[in-house]
């Protein structure tokens, strides 16, 4: 099969992104051959580029963290050939075949193509287990979301409020405002004109936050009584300081959570689970795919350059012929 390949350039921290013949992955008990139609590209994939997140032991060196196409070989699993399916990876999403935990495998949701499939598998599963499953967001509840223009911002917008919740977003531009108030944002902020501390302090009860280290105090002032930051990325660098009185005087929580690297057991409870609570709302339009831009995988280096640049609201989707 055709694979993107890492090859060495000019630039260690940059290799290049080829098309080129490899492998095809053999099937291991459990697991799911599916012929790749399209593949979500995450920040994650520019991580793992630069050499600075390596996928997990036994994982597949390829990138591409979400996919969606149909079952080639079903293994041993209750799947059939040809069934249209979306994925959840640790790796091997940027090929023409990736072989998936069946655990890890959902359907394409009724009226969603292969490339809006594709769109949603990372963000949904991500938002729910953090927002959901670790944060416990609940009706009525305010849910603050950093990065409200980006891939997870606008998912996280539009659950938030499906879930009848109040919800802020900020994000650096009046393009990627104005969005996050089409997606149904109560407050959209611009973090470059106002300080989002100041505008929801001690409002919000749920903070997902992909921006990390530099955000850590102001995130803590923003916070309601009893409330959770849930920190997904560290765009704002990794180290930051903290007001612990603050927090303590808030009964505030601190979460830092990954999804690539837990437990196939965990992924599929977290898979699960995602399934039950988000795609009904897909199916129904409730929630709508958000995508800023469709390449062909060949133009795997275009799409990190334009996620690298911060030039898209939504997500970046590769699509496979």
């Amino acid at each position: 099969m055709k694979a993107i390949t890492l090859v060495e350039s000019d630039n260690p921290k940059r290799p290049d992104l080829v098309w080129d013949e490899v492998e095809r992955p053999s099937l291991a008990a459990g697991e799911v051959l599916v012929e790749v139609k399209a593949a979500g590209v995450n920040r994650a994939d520019l991580a793992q580029r630069a050499g600075a997140y390596p996928p997990p032991e036994g994982a597949s060196e390829i990138l591409g963290l979400e996919i969606a196409g149909v079952v080639a070989d079903p293994g041993d699993s209750d799947y059939a050939v040809g069934d249209k399916v979306c994925a959840l990876l640790a790796g091997g999403g940027y090929a023409e075949y990736a072989a998936v935990p069946a655990g890890q495998l959902l359907p394409v949701p009724e009226g969603w193509s292969f490339t809006e499939a594709a769109s949603i598998v990372e963000v949904a599963t991500t938002v729910w287990s953090n927002i959901v499953m670790t944060a416990h967001l609940e009706k009525g509840q305010t849910l603050l979301v950093h990065g409200g223009g980006g891939g997870i911002g606008t998912f996280a917008i539009q659950l938030g409020k499906a879930l009848g919740c109040t919800v802020a977003g900020t994000a650096g531009s009046a393009e990627k405002v104005e969005l996050m108030t089409q997606l149904g944002a109560d407050v959209a902020i611009n973090y470059k004109e106002q300080d989002f501390a100041e505008v929801m302090r001690n409002k919000c009860n749920v903070i997902l936050d992909v921006v990390g280290g530099s955000y850590l105090d102001s995130n803590v002032k923003a916070l309601a009584m009893d409330g959770t930051v849930t920190i997904i990325g560290l765009i704002g660098g990794p180290k930051g300081e903290l007001n612990v009185g603050r927090l303590l005087s808030k009964r505030g929580t601190l979460a830092a959570t990954t999804l690539r690297n837990r437990s196939t057991e965990d992924k599929a409870e977290i898979v699960r689970q995602t399934q039950q609570g988000v795609w009904p709302l897909l199916e129904s339009g409730e929630i709508s795919q958000q995508i800023s831009t469709v390449l062909p995988i060949t133009e795997a280096a275009e799409a990190h350059r334009i996620m690298a640049k911060g030039e898209m609201t939504g997500k970046i989707i590769l699509e496979i012929s």
